[in-house]
């Protein structure tokens, strides 16, 4: 939804809006609604403020606005329904997993990574420390419910793809797990990772509308924020135009295009090199890189050969990158293995030898299911022993 096209008039007698959610409009939808009600337009700057830093989760609570105004937008059906956590799964590790429902009821999977996964290292964003008093953490976000991709390897595939996430309901995550946690946004050092459930880039419009939402009305640094795409090279460069937006990682995980499209089918559609070369086209800040996600399945892309090819894709490509090199979650029904512990690090040190930064990611929450690639809505979990 956008545009003031998707707001009916409000006040000729019995006319009804066409959206009653005011949690994630935008600021000049809300403007134009402020308008609608013969108010100011700083209005809207309240509203939002209400929403996404004192997070308020209702509009009777929205102490800013007049009596009468409150009064007048309820009567008219409005409310705020900011997604909400229904259930908590907690992990030996201090990782938390949150079904979290939208006004419909459905529910989409969020991660709380206390301290991060070690992801963050290496990217530009600062990932040095807390300072004394304050706290460092991730929080991965989902898009879609399912996905389309179909990634042999990922257990969100197993969904296939339902529906898209509005901008309300991907930024509403973020609030959700913010308010949870008691997160003080600008003393405490959190890190977004939009590397949930589904592809965002396949859900473009409301995927960056959500990071806009997130910026600059949470007041959340973009420079903290990374987008995960499979390869949608459309979505890659429109991202490269957008004058707000996260660091991009590319979901490699292969050195070439036989063994990828065994894995990732939608490299079918988009080749490695492709790739590689709309996100060259990303105008990077100063000490920025392009990471290269890259999951290692035992036995398939593994081997020092595959770290061989995989530094010539590095040292070829048109901007700085850095690896997150992520040993595989295991799922039901998946049937990959995981890679040796002695692999997995023989495999980072052949990458750091030849000059390129690879770091490796913590498996964060494998015990519940919240493990990169193991998002299924699942309800139930897992023994460590299985592991």
């Amino acid at each position: 939804m956008s545009g003031r096209e998707n707001l009916v008039p409000l006040l000729d007698g019995e006319a009804k809006p066409a959206v009653s959610n005011l949690f994630g409009l935008s600021r000049q939808q809300l403007t134009d609604l402020m308008l609608q009600f013969r108010q100011p337009a700083y209005r809207a700057g309240q509203l939002l403020q209400a929403m996404f830093q004192q997070r308020t989760a209702s509009l009777d609570q929205v102490h800013t606005l007049p009596r009468e105004l409150r009064t007048d937008m309820a009567d008219q059906g409005w409310i705020i329904a900011a997604p909400r956590i229904v259930e908590t799964f907690h992990s030996i590790d201090g990782t938390e997993r949150y079904l979290v429902a939208g006004q419909d009821g459905q529910t989409v999977e969020t991660v709380w990574m206390p301290d991060g996964d070690g992801g963050e290292q290496g990217d530009g964003s600062g990932y040095e420390a807390a300072s004394a008093g304050s706290r460092r953490g991730t929080i991965c976000v989902s898009s879609q419910i399912g996905c389309a991709v179909n990634c042999q390897f990922c257990l969100t595939a197993k969904m296939g793809m339902q529906r898209n996430l509005s901008a309300g309901e991907i930024a509403g995550q973020v609030i959700a797990v913010l308010e949870r946690q008691a997160v003080q946004v600008g003393r405490d050092r959190i890190n977004l990772v939009f590397m949930g459930m589904g592809e965002p880039f396949l859900n473009y419009d409301e995927f960056i509308a959500a990071v806009r939402l997130l910026v600059n009305e949470a007041g959340l640094a973009e420079s903290r924020m990374t987008v995960s795409t499979s390869g949608i090279v459309p979505g890659i460069l429109r991202l490269a135009g957008e004058q707000v937006r996260p660091r991009l990682a590319i979901s490699l995980n292969a050195p070439n295009d036989g063994i990828r499209e065994a894995i990732m089918p939608i490299t079918r559609k988009w080749k490695i090199d492709e790739v590689i070369q709309a996100a060259g086209q990303l105008p990077l800040r100063p000490r920025e890189r392009v990471t290269f996600e890259y999951v290692l399945l035992g036995g398939v892309n593994d081997g020092l050969q595959h770290a061989n090819e995989l530094v010539s894709l590095a040292r070829a490509a048109p901007m700085p990158v850095k690896v997150n090199l992520i040993a595989w979650n295991p799922g039901p029904g998946i049937g990959y293995t995981m890679p040796e512990p002695q692999q997995v690090a023989a495999f980072q040190q052949r990458l750091i030898a030849r000059g390129v930064p690879a770091f490796l990611r913590r498996p964060r929450g494998r015990d519940i299911y919240a493990a990169c690639g193991q998002l299924k809505r699942t309800v139930k979990e897992i023994q460590p022993a299985a592991l």
